[in-house]
């Protein structure tokens, strides 16, 4: 009864959404697998999968498509990745909250991917290509989403890469955006592109969007990080900052009028910080970076070799007033001498006296 009653423990240890995640990503990848082999593919990218020439007859694919890995690689990945990710995430936000998470991440992705091939298709009238031979699938947008997550929430935990590579867990989205980039250059734009757009819908979900469970202000509820060190200038270079920020100050501005995110007590991509409601964890964990970051700079200035440094002399113990002696002037000194020159003067006088 023991063994059979621990995987029933385990499951119930897992969070619902989590649960229920995973279960529907096996059994989805199965089922399109065993369809393949039936020769039954193109039915199933059809009706499983978002292809652009026929999303618009299938919307549900824009979300159901997540559940479908069509490879190996692809699936074990996405196993050994996101359930675990997923489960430490629901148990800090709650089910409610990472479902909305899940969702956004994934239906925006797809919702972005299916206008830009359009955009493609109509640039060159490649339907062939553009519209139907591609199918957006699986769970990449996902997966970069969970890594800005992360970022907002762990920057300066340290992980291993393949048990070789050891990184801040910051540097993981955009070494995974790098890799989509480079990916996309050499003609493998599907499905490694989803990956640039599940960044920034992650980014813009978690900025603007997400409640906050945790953190009230004045009992009312918060949405979105408005912290200095999450804003979107930060997951660039320094010479890209200024342009960024003129561009992201447009754009806020824009949807604010619109009304189309909450508003905050400043703007969050102006050259000062103005902290805005909702952010007690991100404040928190800003703190803690900057408080790191000068523990390392510590440490590095206290192991480096320290030149052209002298140490101070001692300083001899001064005598108390009362015991110091005052200084000697020079006609002190003169008078010391001429008295001393009389009485030796004196005493010879009087041995003259006496031997006489």
């Amino acid at each position: 009864m023991a063994v059979l009653s621990s995987p029933l423990v385990l499951l119930q240890s897992i969070p619902p959404v989590t649960r229920t995640f995973t279960a529907v990503t096996v059994i989805s990848s199965g089922v399109y697998a065993w369809l393949s082999w039936k020769g039954l593919e193109t039915e199933a990218a059809d009706w499983m999968l978002v292809v652009p020439g026929t999303a618009l007859f299938h919307p549900w694919t824009l979300v159901t498509s997540m559940f479908v890995e069509t490879s190996v690689f692809e699936f074990v990945a996405s196993i050994l990745f996101v359930p675990a990710s997923l489960k430490y995430l629901e148990r800090l936000w709650g089910s409610i909250e990472t479902l909305k998470f899940i969702v956004a991440s994934i239906a925006a992705s797809n919702i972005i991917a299916f206008a830009f091939n359009w955009i493609e298709f109509i640039a060159t009238r490649n339907a062939d290509l553009f519209l139907y031979g591609m199918r957006y699938h699986g769970q990449m947008a996902l997966q970069t989403a969970i890594l800005v997550a992360f970022t907002q929430i762990i920057p300066e935990h340290q992980v291993q890469v393949l048990g070789v590579i050891k990184t801040r867990v910051k540097m993981l989205p955009m070494a995974y955006l790098t890799l989509s980039t480079v990916l996309c250059f050499v003609g493998f734009q599907c499905p490694w592109i989803i990956i640039q757009f599940g960044w920034f819908v992650g980014w813009i979900y978690l900025r603007f969007y997400k409640k906050n469970t945790n953190d009230t202000l004045g009992g009312v509820d918060t949405y979105g990080d408005r912290s200095e060190t999450f804003s979107l200038i930060s997951w660039f270079p320094p010479f890209l900052h200024k342009p960024l920020t003129l561009l992201g100050n447009f754009v806020f501005n824009l949807a604010t009028q619109f009304h189309l995110i909450p508003t905050s007590s400043g703007d969050v991509e102006i050259g000062s910080y103005n902290q805005a409601p909702g952010t007690a964890r991100a404040e928190a964990e800003r703190r803690r970076a900057m408080a790191l970051k000068a523990l390392d700079q510590r440490l590095a200035n206290s192991s480096s070799p320290v030149g052209g440094a002298s140490s101070a002399p001692p300083h001899s113990p001064r005598l108390p007033p009362q015991a110091a002696s005052p200084p000697t002037s020079p006609s002190h000194i003169e008078r010391q001498k001429s008295t001393g020159s009389d009485a030796m003067d004196a005493s010879e006088k009087g041995q003259a006296g006496e031997s006489r």
